[in-house]
């Protein structure tokens, strides 16, 4: 693909102006071209004010246009696959492999939301047929179906450069929701994303979309994000990221003379309790599995298991012991950029200075060419030490883990009562353990969006069922999640129809229901294709 180093705005690019930038890579700290033009003011403005003029007709499209979309751009993504595989692996240190399996993700998640919307799935139908004869006052019709809420401003993650950024989660959720899409492009893959927002600009121009579907910009991210906050036509806002730059766009939104919602997944520390039959059962699976989801992609993963409880024994020795081996054996690692590689090895140096902290594996040595080597940490305390610096439970994004010794089970029940919001926390255990420590389960249920049995959080299925959120400070709204088809209720709002003529309903709510979707009616479900 030709890089042009400009701005994607609508149909359209944007002007070379300003101080351009370039791409680091991470593993040389080598630049890459092309350099990249910050959009203007002028720019943002005008990529705002074309999605909002393309919100009213994309808000008309059927479920199967925008399927057909969603469709056409998977197919697009497949076809230059490889390409953007090698871009994106020059600028993140990401393994080919792994980019693969990312783009692989999606484009499954483009097709998934694209069936869910030509099914109706999401249009959240309801009727409520009327009754002019009831007494002692007669009964007005109602249908209601779920609306697009309008343009969406979406900031792309530093750690997924294909699932979360430019064509991610949340640009196919919104997309598939009726919503215009404004992107801005993180720093850290400029190339990629420029490459993803093409095949975009090019599936809503053959799509026939309005003009202003799609926009993706380059600046500064924090005058950018805000300015694009700020904006009275931004109606709704998706991000992942760190929790200061999620909270600061929360914060913006909330101050506007009309707020909107922020729908931010901003980190977590997932915790794993490993409970004493599955310990005493099987140490070395338990250890084995915690060092490969802790060592994942250099520890980059949003839900990567970075605290660990366990009831103090001769058996969680034996399991700290192979842990700590593993872990000092962990090759080096290159981070996404030479910025997250310093601050995961101050947040780790951090800890290690608590009183009552004790760092099992050696400081980093090597750097690397740019800057951005780590090597992989394991840190142990107790529960006491634990509970009295809150600071320990804050997430250190890279490949680390802390594991607490518990004295007793109501000690781990005061340490998990403590926790802030996460994403997901896991229980090491057997049958006997759940039923031996159901107040825990009970504990943590009020606490994440995903509660696993055995296994590894660090492997986020593309599925209907899936909750990919929690409660604050995990996410910005507990309620939400931003992987699985309910994502694409973010960008949707309920709209309720009374006593409309049928043929000016929307075909969803007509009589007939001529799109054979599943649908509520008067209290009974009605199953698709009746």
């Amino acid at each position: 693909m030709n890089l042009q180093g400009l701005s994607i705005i609508g149909h359209g690019r944007g002007t070379a102006t300003g101080t351009p930038r370039q791409a680091i890579n991470p593993a040389t700290g080598q630049p890459i071209g092309p350099a990249y033009c910050w959009a203007t003011d002028a720019e943002v403005e005008q990529a705002v004010q074309l999605a909002a003029a393309a919100a009213v007709e994309f808000s008309r499209w059927s479920g199967e246009q925008k399927g057909d979309l969603l469709q056409r751009l998977a197919r697009l993504l497949e076809a230059n696959g490889a390409e953007i595989v090698a871009r994106a692996q020059l600028e993140t240190a990401l393994p080919a492999a792994r980019l693969q399996g990312e783009l692989a993700r999606t484009c499954f998640q483009m097709r998934l939301y694209g069936e869910a919307v030509t099914n109706g799935l999401t249009a959240g139908a309801r009727i409520d047929h009327g009754d002019p004869q009831r007494q002692p006052l007669p009964k007005v019709d109602l249908r209601s179906i779920m609306v697009p809420l309008g343009p969406v401003a979406v900031f792309s993650a530093s750690n997924f450069p294909l699932a979360f950024s430019v064509a991610g989660g949340d640009t196919a959720s919104a997309l598939a929701a009726g919503c215009p899409v404004i992107v801005k492009s993180h720093q850290g893959h400029l190339g990629c994303s420029e490459m993803v927002g093409g095949l975009i600009q090019q599936a809503a121009r053959e799509s026939g979309a309005p003009a202003g579907l799609f926009s993706l910009l380059y600046g500064d991210g924090a005058n950018l994000g805000v300015t694009l906050v700020r904006h009275p036509q931004i109606r709704a806002v998706g991000f992942t990221g760190s929790r200061r730059g999620g909270r600061a766009l929360m914060d913006v939104a909330a101050a506007r003379p009309e707020p909107i919602p922020v729908y931010a997944e901003m980190g977590s520390i997932n915790p794993v309790f490993v409970l004493p039959e599955a310990l005493a059962a099987r140490p070395g699976d338990i250890a084995s599995g915690l060092h490969a989801s802790v060592t994942l992609g250099v520890g980059q993963f949003c839900t990567n298991p970075g605290l660990v409880f366990v009831a103090a024994s001769a058996q969680a020795e034996a399991f700290l012991a192979e842990l700590r081996t593993r872990m000092a054996a962990t090759p080096a690692g290159t981070m996404l950029t030479a910025g997250l590689g310093a601050s995961y090895r101050q947040g780790v140096e951090e800890f290690s200075k608590i009183a009552g902290v004790e760092r099992l594996t050696e400081p980093d040595t090597d750097r690397g060419p740019g800057n951005a080597r780590v090597k992989a940490a394991l840190l142990v305390t107790d529960a006491e030490t634990f509970m009295q610096n809150g600071h320990l439970a804050e997430e250190v994004f890279g490949p680390v883990t802390l594991v607490v010794r518990c004295a007793s089970p109501a000690q781990m029940l005061a340490a998990a009562r403590q926790l802030e919001g996460q994403l997901t926390a896991t229980l090491c255990a057997t049958p006997g353990d759940l039923q031996a420590h159901g107040e825990l389960v009970e504990i943590m249920k009020l606490k994440v969006g995903r509660l696993l049995f055995n296994g590894f959080p660090t492997g986020v299925e593309v599925a209907h069922a899936m909750t990919h959120g929690g409660p604050y400070p995990a996410t910005s709204d507990g309620r939400s999640t931003s992987v699985g088809t309910r994502a694409i209720e973010r960008f949707l709002r309920p709209m309720t129809y009374q006593n409309f003529p049928d043929a000016n309903l929307p075909e969803e709510l007509q009589e007939a229901n001529p799109l054979g979707i599943s649908r509520l009616c008067d209290g009974k479900v009605t199953p698709a294709n009746s």
